[in-house]
């Protein structure tokens, strides 16, 4: 087995690295469990992976927790994903304030259980101030909502006739104040994104991995790392 930490450059790590989590679920199958056991084991696996990120010097990392589309699963399982949320930022907090991680919320706090909501509010505010890594929480998040979103926030502020511009976009996105999008990692082995940072992934290196997220491990994430250090960015060009 290759040690793909000692092939990174550190000189060129991606800024902000984003992952679709999945396999949860499947996971759970795999081990004659119910699919809350797949979700509880998958949020274990956060905290040693913002670790790598952290000790890698990632800007930021965002993590695609709960889609739009999530709602439509059954009642027990959404209402046991919020719960683990709520048990992570209770539990996690004092230890992500310690490692110096802001916590960053993208999508709609509408709709998320006032509980989990009022935990999601006290983490961006605690962790405000700290720079180390940004943890970006999609949460009730789409990428065409959030698109959508961005024009409509840009349409209130519209000053005259002004042209809509594709940095007018950028800007208004829950994820406008963190830089591009490098790298995505998605789980599992599928291989779509799943109306995931539609616009941030215009010229993301894309990485699909063969494992279940809750096996997912520091060794993966240097994998994609070196697999995308390991091609040429043109962006368009020659």
């Amino acid at each position: 087995m290759k040690d793909y930490k000692q092939l990174i450059n550190p000189d060129s790590v991606p800024a902000h690295i984003a992952i679709i989590m999945d396999g949860n679920g499947r996971w759970a199958k795999k081990h004659s469990l119910p699919r809350l056991e797949g979700h509880r084991k998958g949020s274990d696996v956060v905290e040693p992976i913002a670790d790598a990120a952290l000790e890698l010097g990632i800007k930021a990392l965002t993590l695609y927790a709960f889609s739009t589309e999530n709602w439509i699963r059954p009642d027990s399982e959404v209402a046991g994903l919020w719960t683990l949320l709520d048990i992570y930022f209770q539990m996690k907090l004092p230890t992500i304030m310690e490692k110096g991680i802001r916590i960053k919320h993208s999508g709609m706090l509408e709709k998320i259980p006032a509980a989990t909501r009022r935990n999601i509010v006290n983490a961006l505010e605690k962790t405000r101030k700290n720079n180390k890594l940004i943890l970006n929480f999609c949460l009730n998040y789409g990428g065409r909502q959030e698109i959508v979103s961005a024009v409509n926030t840009w349409l209130e502020n519209r000053r005259g006739n002004a042209k809509l511009r594709p940095d007018d976009i950028k800007k208004n996105l829950y994820t406008g104040d963190l830089p591009d999008v490098d790298l995505l990692i998605r789980t599992s082995g599928e291989y779509r994104i799943s109306n995931f940072l539609l616009w941030q992934l215009a010229y993301t290196e894309l990485v699909f991995l063969d494992v279940l997220w809750p096996d997912f491990r520091p060794r993966h994430l240097y994998k994609a790392i070196y697999l995308y250090q390991n091609r040429e960015r043109r962006f368009g060009g020659i």
